[in-house]
Order: C-alpha cells, then sequence, then structure tokens
C-alpha cells in the first residue's frame, strides 16, 4: 500500500497538470444540466436511466454510461439539490487546490471506476446484467472525508446555518456511510451494499498512511498517559496542589517569611545556588546565605 501511494505521490509530482482542470466544476454543471432536463421530462426518473451505468446497457455498446453516472443528481428537492451542488464545489475546488490538479483528477476518477468495477462484479455474481449504479453519491461523500482529513479544525457551516468543524460532520459522514450499508443489508440492495464500501476504500488507499501516523500518535499518547512516569507526576502535582490549599500561599520567602497570599505584588524567585527547593522574595532572593546541604 505505502509502495503505491509512494509511486502515486512520485507522480502526482511530475505531472502536477495530468488531468482536467476545475473537475468539479465539470461535474457541477454536468448535474445542474441533468437536473434542468429532469424538470423538462416532467420529474420522470425513469426517462433518465440511461444515463445510469449497469453492466447490460455496457455491453450493448452503451459506453457513456461509465462517465454519465456522476451526473446524475444525488437529490431532486431544490433546495437540497443547491447545497449538495454547492457544497461539492466547495469541498471539490478545496481539495484540488490542497492536491493539485494530477491527485485530484486520479482521486475521482479512481472512485468511479472502482464504482464500476464492484456493479460490474455484483451483477455477475448476481446474474443480474440491470443492477444499476444510479449516482456517485457515496463517492462525492468520500471527498469531505478527504476533506476533512486534510482540515479537521475547519468550520462549515451545516446547511448554511450551523457552524460546525470539519472533523465532527465526518464522524456523522461516516456513521452514515454504515447505517445505509445496514439499510441495504437489510433491503437486500447489493449496489447498496458494494458502492458506499468501495467508496471507503478508494479514501482509505489515499490516507492509508496519515491514517497510519495518526493512529501511532493516539497509542502513544495513550502510552504517555499511563506510563509510571506520568502516574507519578500526576501524583505528585496534585499532592503540590493539596499542599497549597492547605497552607493558603504557594511561594513563602525563606529569609522574611512573606507569602504571596499576604503581599500579592511581590514578585517570589527559586535559587538556583540553593541545594533544594527554597524560595525567597524579590528583596533576598540576590541578599541571603545560599544553602548547601
Amino acid at each position: 500500500m505505502r509502495f503505491l501511494e509512494r509511486r502515486l505521490s512520485r507522480f502526482a509530482a511530475r505531472h502536477p497538470r495530468f488531468g482536467i482542470p476545475d473537475l468539479m466544476r465539470y461535474v457541477v454543471i454536468g448535474q445542474a444540466i441533468v437536473y434542468v432536463l429532469y424538470l423538462f421530462t416532467g420529474r420522470n426518473h425513469a426517462l433518465l436511466s440511461f444515463l445510469d451505468f449497469n453492466l447490460q446497457g455496457l455491453l450493448h455498446g452503451e459506453v457513456w454510461r461509465l462517465v454519465t453516472f456522476v451526473f446524475q443528481p444525488n437529490s431532486y428537492s431544490p433546495l437540497s439539490f443547491v447545497i449538495l451542488l454547492s457544497f461539492y464545489y466547495f469541498v471539490g475546488s478545496s481539495l484540488e487546490r490542497t492536491w493539485g490538479t494530477c491527485r485530484f483528477n486520479i482521486y475521482y476518477f479512481s472512485g468511479m471506476l472502482l464504482s464500476v468495477l464492484g456493479t460490474a462484479v455484483t451483477a455477475l455474481l448476481s446474474h443480474d446484467l440491470s443492477l444499476s449504479l444510479r449516482s456517485a453519491y457515496y463517492l462525492n461523500l468520500t471527498l469531505f472525508l478527504a476533506f476533512a482529513a486534510l482540515y479537521p479544525d475547519a468550520r462549515i457551516n451545516f446547511w448554511f446555518i450551523l457552524p460546525l468543524k470539519a472533523k465532527w460532520i465526518a464522524i456523522a459522514d461516516g456513521v452514515l456511510f454504515l447505517y445505509e450499508i445496514v439499510l441495504s443489508i437489510s433491503a437486500g440492495d447489493l449496489i447498496g451494499i458494494v458502492t458506499p464500501i468501495v467508496a471507503i476504500l478508494n479514501f482509505l488507499f489515499f490516507f492509508w498512511s496519515d491514517l497510519g501516523e495518526m493512529l501511532g500518535i493516539l497509542k502513544n499518547r495513550s502510552r504517555q498517559r499511563t506510563s509510571p512516569n506520568a502516574i507519578q507526576f500526576k501524583r505528585a502535582a496534585a499532592a503540590q496542589q493539596r499542599k497549597e490549599r492547605a497552607q493558603g500561599y504557594r511561594h513563602k520567602c525563606e529569609v522574611c517569611g512573606r507569602t504571596d497570599a499576604d503581599f500579592p505584588d511581590l514578585q517570589f524567585r527559586y535559587c538556583s545556588r540553593c541545594a533544594g527547593y527554597h524560595c525567597y522574595c524579590e528583596d533576598h532572593i540576590f541578599h541571603h546565605t545560599h544553602i548547601t546541604e
């Protein structure tokens, strides 16, 4: 997996202009055209089925189906359609600016390819060549997973209203994937099972190293929190805090006995030349007999 990632990164670095610049713009425009066709056909989804991908149509020479399924809108509700289109364009264009045209195109087209292959294999195994891939819904969802992986703390106005960090929306996105897979399993919808899985696999391929590093960091943090030294330090700090609360002050001069509780504006320092941990006020930090034992 790491070998393929390195090859991909090397190819993208050597061919930064490979692919279609501003790819998501064309996807959004294509979906807008299909939505207008949907309105002109009397809101009849069946008349637009020639855009779906299915193996039966492909075997009859309808090669456009390999691409046109991405132009099928994910929602035909006017409000949802506008929000989703603007959201997909924002996320896709942000990824392209971060990755470059080449890497983003490879990400999107590899997602398309896996979706097509998953649908074709499912159709062959089920002996039902009419099984259809009706949109790039799950592929488009993984665009946001990729965005959240790169910018976890970016603030997104969810449905243009609720400001949330990208990582929280991505978690909800992942839950939605699992929920819809469970629904598809219960309904016996083979395409509904395969397409989200291949979309996630595409995402994992591009972020395998990042996820591995993230898990390693979390594992190291867990080790640090549970190590004997960390536990001992926390206990010592808690004991010191309890002692300070009991005595009512934090610093006390070894010479004059003044404390920060009685003289809050007085500055206190700890002498590095004294043996041990001894505090002095600003009047005695340079004028005291050093403790040598």
